[in-house]
């Protein structure tokens, strides 16, 4: 059985499924709507054609002009990508994070999600992303390569030997094209590439954060709320409360 909330917000009510695929981020979130923790929250980063973010407990009777966006419970959740089935579509409810330097496993903050709302793309720039993508496996790839032959290129650097450092960088491109090979370029599929030229999302985003759910009803309140004003620091100028989160 499907599991459903709806978002009270002062700007109307988001009805959300949560993955059953997803299943740490789904029974995270339901805990946390449970006890009340998102209540009297408000969306305290709004993007216009990008997104908008909740969940940060510090926001509750927040300050104007306050920055807001570092707060939640200490825990993070494992990342969980079921990618390419659940994707960065126009209303997909999706994980928020620290970043990779901070994060290289991509762990989920313990309660801050976002609502993606994106835009519309050309086929010609879906393409361009796609190769973006595979030039970023391959430096990730490589980059974890190196970091298992962190002393043999110490010992490289510290004997001056560069006829060594350059094979051992050469044996490492021809491994990481190797791996990346084996891995499959990435690519979009069908049904991605059919979403966001007609519907939109934020592809670059794909398999970066954990997407656990989607909007069922209430996109045009997502709407209203991506469009509303903001400071400089992405905060609404009048705040967009989350009054509740209640189970369905």
């Amino acid at each position: 059985m499907a599991t459903r909330l709806k978002i009270k917000t002062t700007e109307g009510d988001i009805t959300i499924r949560l993955y059953d695929e997803t299943p740490r981020h789904r029974d995270n979130f339901l805990k946390l709507a449970k006890e009340g923790y998102f209540d009297s929250t408000i969306f305290h980063r709004v993007i216009k054609d990008f997104m908008i973010q909740g969940g940060d407990p510090d926001s509750k009777d927040a300050p104007k002009g306050k920055m807001l966006g570092t707060g939640g419970p200490d825990y993070t959740i494992p990342a969980e990508f079921v990618y390419p089935q659940y994707f960065h579509k126009r209303g997909a409810l999706s994980a928020a994070r620290t970043g990779d330097e901070v994060n290289p496993k991509r762990e989920s903050s313990g309660s801050q999600f976002y609502i993606v709302w994106g835009k519309t793309y050309k086929p010609t720039e879906l393409k361009q992303m796609e190769h973006q993508m595979a030039m970023q496996q391959e430096q990730e790839v490589f980059n974890q390569l190196t970091k298992k032959h962190h002393e043999e290129i110490m010992n490289f650097r510290r004997n001056r030997d560069r006829e060594g450092l350059q094979a051992l960088q050469e044996q490492l491109i021809e491994e990481t094209k190797n791996h990346c090979k084996q891995q499959g370029k990435p690519v979009f599929t069908d049904e991605q590439t059919e979403i966001y030229t007609t519907v939109g999302g934020t592809p670059f985003l794909d398999n970066q954060y954990t997407v656990f759910g989607e909007v069922e009803e209430g996109l045009d309140v997502v709407e209203r709320i991506q469009n509303c004003n903001t400071d400089r620091n992405d905060r609404p100028t009048e705040d967009i409360r989350i009054e509740a989160v209640d189970t369905l």
